[in-house]
């Protein structure tokens, strides 16, 4: 009854290495996975290089799914070798889930988000089609036999392209193997004979001027900010230097101007990207305002979020903790131990089919997990903060934290951490918040008055230029930012010792002079807002 539809036995020997039931499903493995590979194969190494545990725990799972998956799907091709339903059926289904998969992985690798409507329209399409398949397959069986030849014939040759993405996540785990250990820092020499006033330098991720004082939300009370100001130089034209965090904060550190960072497999900051002549420009600790700092006797403390940076600078610090929790391919933690990473994904799918058949709660939400994951890096951060504010022999400190950058995570009305999204409105009331708790601290060791405070963003608000299209965008967000406008002014305060009166400085600054401006500070050669002022006017 089939023998019309099978292939001549002299075309079968020609293609059958191709389309050899293992070399078709390794094929189809890689494919279905290239959502997860993907990450991990990445030449610019980013997703290794804001890990904060152990690569093994989120590469080896990979590598395990990659040849599960593979094995899975190459008995399910020996059982369609033979003519009759179940060959259609399960070739059907093959092909059939590459619409929603593909979909999700172009989307990822191009950072656009999916709306639902169009995952659940692809998906109710592809399923339907696979029913009227299943129901009728002698009336698709006629076309079916010249596309599943043409599939396993290019699926064998996507093969040879899985087999360079497995090489590469092999190496890319052997290189990253001993991502975070603990860092031997730099040992604090002997206090120095001169004493030394406190620095510290507040980053509140995102933070914009305008939003802060100039066109502030309706309704919105920041008494911290507005207290920080009377007693400040505020400057009100900050140029920043870049849009993207990665790339700023090293930046800052080095007074060098970059668009890029070069990062290498076992994720250490290599270089950075000078924008006027496309050069790159090594990185070096050695090179930054923290060796500055230790140079002129001062002790030296990060706790930060994003950059790893007790990794990258660990011989000019003499404190340090940073946190970043990221979403990883599988979702899988860094911080879990190699066996409960391999189970994860397949309690997640038993979790997600609960609760389709309404049997039960299903897998945590992209929008609980992203909630979850920046509140969890608030709270460490505000502890390591805390102790380091309140170790004062810690006398030059950065501190970097999460907000206001969205997403939204603190509802600011009732005053605690929420399950749903909110507004950067609601973050920037929490970076108020944390600026108030942060002077009481250094009040309470009666170090304010004398201490230099430095607050800024590290890029502004970037709301067209990246949030308005995203679906954490609110309502909220789109009265306070009018329609979603951009203005690329971060904030950039300065509190000298003992200042008691407010100041602006109204002329474009450069915040890749940030460097230079903690140099003179380190220097005491800035006593007054004038002196302040006076030097900002003449740096180019």
């Amino acid at each position: 009854m089939f023998a019309s539809c099978l292939p001549r036995p002299e075309r079968k020997q020609a293609v059958r290495p191709l389309t050899h039931p293992a070399m078709v499903a390794f094929g189809l493995a890689n494919l279905y996975l290239l959502d997860l590979t993907g990450p991990l194969i990445a030449t610019d190494h980013d997703l290794v290089y804001h890990l904060i545990g152990s690569a093994s725990s989120v590469i080896i799972p990979i590598i395990v799914y990659v040849i599960t998956l593979s094995l899975l799907l190459t008995a399910l091709l020996y059982l369609a070798e033979r003519p009759g339903p179940l060959r259609v059926i399960i070739w059907s289904a093959f092909l059939l889930a590459l619409p929603s998969i593909l979909l999700h992985t172009v989307a990822n690798f191009s950072g656009t988000e999916v709306p639902d409507w169009l995952t659940y329209l692809v998906a109710s399409v592809c399923l339907t089609a696979l029913i009227a398949i299943a129901v009728r397959w002698k009336t698709f069986f006629p076309r079916f036999d010249k596309i599943q030849r043409t599939a396993a014939a290019i699926l064998g040759i996507f093969a040879f392209t899985g087999v360079l993405i497995f090489a590469q996540l092999v190496w890319s785990g052997l290189q990253a193997r001993n991502l975070n250990p603990a860092p031997t820092l730099h040992k604090p020499q002997l206090a120095s004979t001169q004493p030394r006033q406190r620095i510290v330098w507040l980053l509140l991720d995102e933070l914009s001027y305008q939003q802060l004082y100039e066109r502030r939300f309706s309704g919105l009370k920041l008494p911290a900010f507005d207290q920080l100001a009377a007693q400040s130089t505020v400057f009100t034209h900050v140029v920043p230097g870049g849009e993207y965090t990665r790339y700023i904060v090293p930046t800052l550190f080095t007074g060098l101007p970059s668009n890029a960072v070069n990062i290498s497999a076992r994720g250490f900051l290599l270089s950075l990207k000078d924008p006027s002549t496309g050069k790159w420009m090594p990185f070096q600790q050695h090179e930054t305002v923290f060796q500055d700092a230790i140079d002129a006797g001062y002790v030296t403390g990060i706790a930060g979020w994003y950059n790893p940076y007790c990794r990258i600078m660990p011989e000019v610090l003499d404190h340090c903790f940073w946190t970043y929790r990221e979403s990883t391919p599988a979702n899988l933690s860094p911080n879990r131990s190699l066996a409960v990473g391999l189970f994860r994904p397949f309690r997640r799918l038993w979790l997600d089919t609960k609760h389709l058949f309404g049997r039960g709660p299903g897998a945590p939400s992209d929008e609980s997990r992203d909630i979850r994951q920046h509140s969890t890096d608030y709270r460490k951060l505000l502890a390591a903060g805390d102790a380091y504010l309140t170790d004062p022999s810690i006398n030059f400190l950065f501190l970097h934290m999460p907000i206001p950058h969205p997403y939204g995570f603190y509802d600011r009305s009732k005053k605690v951490f929420s399950t749903k999204h909110t507004s950067y409105i609601d973050n920037l009331a929490l970076a108020d918040r944390y600026l108030a708790h942060m002077r009481q601290l250094l009040e309470r060791n009666n170090d304010w008055d004398t201490a230099t405070i430095i607050v800024m963003g590290d890029h502004s608000w970037r709301t067209s230029f990246i949030w308005k299209d995203s679906m954490t965008w609110t309502d909220e967000d789109e009265a306070a930012s009018h329609g979603g406008e951009f203005d690329p002014r971060p904030a950039y305060i300065v509190k000298l010792p003992n200042q008691k009166t407010p100041a602006y400085f109204d002329q474009p600054f450069a915040a890749v002079s940030t460097r230079a401006l903690l140099d003179a500070l380190l220097q005491d050669r800035l006593q007054t807002s004038a002196d302040l002022q006076t030097w900002a006017s003449q740096q180019k």
